[in-house]
């Protein structure tokens, strides 16, 4: 449903992108289980990376922060799936979320950030940062400009947007490109 870029699994109080301390750059999502599960989550998670890859720093570990003993073990039974199928050592922590620290402003939906055509007209809509970061339509309109999301999906949610007629063109344009 949407999504938030951040700082978690470490100690340090109050980090920021050039004072991470302990802590890894993260992601917190917040989703609907009767739309996607944790289960599958997971699958994106280990097929969205090279977990058998050890991370060069603690700032971009692979690492898994679970809620509750059912996402622990949810989230430790895919690590020995995975490792399985692979046939290698997977290099991922799977710890228990102690605090989450939103990341600057500037890393928020960091790839429509770089498509400003559509950046103006979404801050119009959502002119506070924090509705901006919490909108689910910001999420969305996010993984498009990041190349995620094919043209059948943007034709079923393309009207939810709120975009103008132009932007909405000038996302089915980019979303075509991507399909190329």
């Amino acid at each position: 449903m949407r999504t938030r870029v951040g700082y978690a699994g470490g100690s340090k109080e109050n980090p920021s992108y050039y004072n991470l301390g302990d802590h890894s750059e993260t992601i917190q999502i917040d989703y609907d289980p009767r739309q996607i599960s944790y289960e599958q989550l997971l699958d994106v998670f280990w097929n969205g990376h090279s977990p058998t890859t050890p991370s060069w720093s603690r700032q971009y570990a692979s690492l898994i922060l679970y809620h509750d003993e059912e996402q622990q073990r949810l989230a430790q039974e895919s690590l020995a799936r995975y490792e399985a199928r692979w046939q290698r050592k997977i290099h991922t922590q799977i710890v228990p979320l102690d605090t989450f620290y939103l990341a600057e402003d500037y890393h928020q939906k960091y790839r429509l950030r770089g498509q400003p055509k559509l950046l103006r007209e979404i801050q119009a809509i959502y002119p506070r940062l924090e509705d901006f970061v919490n909108s689910t339509a910001v999420a969305r309109l996010n993984g498009y400009a990041a190349g995620y999301g094919s043209s059948e999906q943007l034709d079923q949610e393309l009207g939810r947007l709120g975009l103008s007629p132009e932007a909405q063109r000038y996302l089915r344009d980019l979303i075509d490109r991507y399909d190329r």
